[in-house]
This record gives C-alpha cells, sequence and structure tokens, in this order.
C-alpha cells in the first residue's frame, strides 16, 4: 500500500481527500503546516507527498526544494489554485513531479498520483510530456461535476430521478446542456444499455412528424420510397429525449399524447399497431406554463411530460463551476486539435469571471477550443480571445457588484466593510475562497 504525506492547511478539505485517498487504498498521513510536515518525515519514510503551494509557515516550493535535498527520490506533487498555476509549471522544472489544479476532479488526482509513483524512479521528463500524461482524459460521458450550489442540487436531482420511470421536463436557457442532463439520467437509469434517441423538435417540419416520430411504409406518401422506422420504435427499451418540445404544432402535440397515452404507435400508411416501452426526457427554454396558458401547449400533454422538472443553470448562476467546465473543455479540445496547452493565464481567468455568457457552456466549448487552436504557448493569453470578450465594459464594485477586477484592492476593502470586517462574508462576497482572501490582504498589505 503507497504511502503519501499530504500536507494542506484547510482542515476540513485535508480531512476530505484523506478520506478519498484511503478509500482508494493509500495509507495516507497528513499535517497542517511545514513544521508538521518535516516533523513526520523524520519519522517515516513516504513513497510521494502532496502538498498545497501555500502554507500558513512556509510555501510549498520552498518546502519541495527542502524535501528534495534530503530524498530526491520521492515525487513531490503541488496542489495549487488557478491563480498559482504559472508558478506550479515553474515547479516541474524545477523537480516536482506533477500539480493538481483546484478544484479537484478526483479522476484526475488519482490519474496524476498514479503518474507520479510510476514515474518516481525514472529520469525526470520535460513539462510538456508530463502535462500530455495528465491530460489524458475520459470525454466520453460529458456530464461535468460542478461545485456551485447549482449544480449540487442539478446532481441530487438527477440521482434522485434517474433509476424511476418518470418523464422528466429539463428547463434552461439555450447552451447549458440540457442534452448533456437527459444523457446522464439514461445512463443511470435502468434502460442504460438500451437506446438513447435524441430529436431537435424545432428542426421536423409539421407535415413530416408523424412520419419521423412514428415512421412509414414505403408508398405510403410521395416521396416514402422506403420503409422507415421512426424515433419511438428506434428508442424502443430505451430513452427518448424530445428538445425544445414547445416548437411543436398543436396536431404534432395530439399525436404525441397519444403516443405516450397508450405507448402505441402505428407508422404512416400502416394498419398494425407497434407496442413500445420507452421513457420519455423533454427539453425546453420557454416557459410552457405560459404556452398552455396562452393555449399554444396542450396542458393534458405539459402534465404528462412534467412528471419530474429539472432545472439547468445557466453560466451565470454556477460562476464557481466556470473554471471547472473552462479546463474539461481545455482537455477535450487538447485532445481533438492534438494540442497540448496546459492552462489558461491569469489575466484570462480574470476575463471570463467578468464576461456575462450569454451564450452560456455552448459559448465557453466554442471559445476555449477556438483559443486553443489559436495558441501557439503553453497557456492561452487574452490575444487568442474573440473581440466580444473586450467590448464588454466591466461592472465596478459599486452597486453592490463585488466581483474582482482591475480595482481589487477596493473591491476587497469594500467587500470587508460590507462584511463588517468578517473574512469569510468578505470571501463569500468576492466569490473567492477564505484562503485566497488572506493571500490577497497580504498582499496588498490590508490590515
Amino acid at each position: 500500500m503507497p504511502k503519501i504525506l499530504l500536507i494542506e492547511d484547510d482542515i476540513s478539505f485535508c480531512k476530505l481527500l484523506e478520506k478519498f485517498l484511503v478509500k482508494k487504498s493509500y495509507d495516507v498521513t497528513i499535517a497542517f503546516s511545514a513544521a508538521e510536515a518535516r516533523l513526520a518525515i523524520k519519522k517515516e519514510s513516504f513513497d510521494l507527498i502532496l502538498t498545497d503551494l501555500r502554507l500558513p509557515d512556509s510555501d510549498g516550493i520552498g518546502l519541495m526544494t527542502e524535501i528534495k535535498a534530503s530524498y530526491p527520490e520521492v515525487p513531490v506533487i503541488l496542489m495549487t489554485g488557478y491563480s498559482d498555476v504559472n508558478t506550479a509549471v515553474k515547479a516541474i522544472k524545477n523537480g516536482a513531479a506533477d500539480y493538481i489544479s483546484k478544484p479537484f476532479n478526483p479522476d484526475e488526482v488519482l490519474l496524476v498520483i498514479t503518474n507520479a509513483l510510476k514515474t518516481s524512479e525514472i529520469e525526470e521528463v520535460p513539462v510538456k510530456e508530463k502535462k500530455s500524461v495528465k491530460k489524458q482524459t475520459n470525454t466520453e460521458n460529458e456530464f461535468v461535476k460542478g461545485i456551485s450550489v447549482a449544480s449540487k442540487k442539478l446532481l441530487d436531482h438527477i440521482h434522485l430521478v434517474s433509476p424511476t420511470d418518470m418523464s422528466v421536463l429539463i428547463i434552461g436557457e439555450s447552451g447549458t446542456g440540457k442534452e448533456i442532463i437527459a444523457k446522464s439520467i439514461h445512463q443511470q437509469s435502468l434502460r442504460k444499455n438500451n437506446n438513447f434517441i435524441a430529436v431537435d423538435c424545432g428542426a421536423i417540419p409539421k407535415e413530416l412528424a408523424a412520419s419521423e416520430f412514428f415512421g412509414h411504409l414505403k408508398g405510403s406518401f410521395t416521396g416514402a420510397i422506403n420503409d422507415k422506422m421512426g424515433y419511438f420504435e428506434a428508442a424502443n427499451g430505451g430513452t427518448l429525449f424530445l428538445d425544445e418540445i414547445g416548437n411543436l404544432s398543436y396536431e404534432n402535440q395530439i399525436q404525441l399524447l397519444r403516443a405516450l397515452q397508450e405507448r402505441k404507435i402505428k407508422p404512416v400508411g400502416s394498419n398494425k399497431e407497434i407496442n413500445v416501452d420507452i421513457r420519455i426526457i423533454t427539453a425546453t427554454n420557454e416557459d410552457l406554463r405560459e404556452a398552455v396558458k396562452n393555449g399554444d401547449f396542450r396542458e393534458d400533454l405539459y402534465h404528462r411530460i412534467n412528471e419530474f422538472s429539472i432545472q439547468s443553470p445557466s453560466l451565470k448562476d454556477r460562476d464557481e463551476d466556470l473554471m471547472v467546465f473552462a479546463d474539461y473543455f481545455l482537455e477535450k479540445a487538447n485532445e481533438q486539435l492534438n494540442k497540448d496547452i496546459i492552462g489558461f493565464s491569469p489575466e484570462v481567468v480574470a476575463i471570463f469571471q467578468n464576461y456575462n455568457w450569454p451564450g452560456n457552456l455552448r459559448e465557453l466549448q466554442n471559445c476555449v477550443k477556438r483559443a486553443t487552436l489559436l495558441s501557439q504557448g503553453d497557456f492561452i493569453e487574452s490575444e487568442v480571445l474573440p473581440a466580444e470578450f473586450f467590448q464588454i465594459q466591466k461592472q465596478q464594485t459599486t452597486n453592490g457588484n463585488f466581483s474582482l477586477s482591475e480595482n481589487e484592492k477596493e473591491a476587497i476593502i469594500h467587500a470587508l466593510s460590507k462584511a463588517q470586517n468578517n473574512k469569510s462574508e468578505a470571501a463569500k462576497l468576492l466569490k473567492i475562497t477564505r484562503k485566497t482572501l488572506y493571500n490577497k490582504l497580504k498582499q496588498y498589505n490590508i490590515d
């Protein structure tokens, strides 16, 4: 069982990580400071050391240099926030085995530790090669677990409804990943080994909807040159996902309702009914209750598809997830474009955090992919971002907006005053961790 020394001064986070590593069959010793770590190293030997970059009595790089001088064969992995990524890369050049960005992806933590233990006896390899090892992630299941309150609520609802056969209505703005939510529900359901069929209702002409949904027989109408299986039959035993269901005509809504009520379909031109066993998941970016009130959407169909509703949060409602998603999309773009970009420059992180993201996750993914293609160095810099990012007038800290921007020092003072010097509250207002706030207070000499 490999022995790991974990050095981290955030006690609750440290305990959480310890629990996770023990569960994964590692023997873990924890230290909350550099002093405690030095004592632990004297007492016993470790196969790997995992240290935070910023400690109350030392910085991770200084401690790593100290450890490496006495135990050059022990791999050291640094844990770092996004703003410190440049420092972490320098540390790798100075002998660190790798680094992990916070907030963590559990699979990534395990991959980095496994690789460090495997290569601990091998000669050091250049930083780019190391990072490519780290970036080998499985992007087949596209659902990314965020860390925001909105994401946790979304995840709870998915876990709750997935094993049931209830019809689910996913409500959210365009680009928020409604189809990915639907796919995740299917993958965690008892139907996961059968088909997941996704249909964009907005792209089906109303005259062809019956044929698309229920299929048709050859010769049943002009242009029907072959028999065709419809979406309902293709999804038999599995899940049928109807995106933008509000776009269906009233006549098509009646046809859909009948099929859902009877669980039987009749292909166009056929007299034979086919029994279907499907679960329906639908999605909309409009208010269907309003459409029901206005007579544009059938109330009986609305209740049939809405046994359980899930809100797909917009990107502006899940601030803390922004860089989690950006990192995920960067990994994906690296794979697709055969690139090896390590991360985002602090300036780009700040620009991303100040931008409104009207196109939500889809816009973020497109932006990251384009920037990855255009980037020449190790990091995505501001010059490869689209022009719209620089046309937005950044809101200042007046009007109660506490986002960190160019006037960072004033924002911190303003937030502390508003929170009556309660640092935890001020950190919440600034949307940063308490630890980051303490580092900023030190940086700006704020008492």
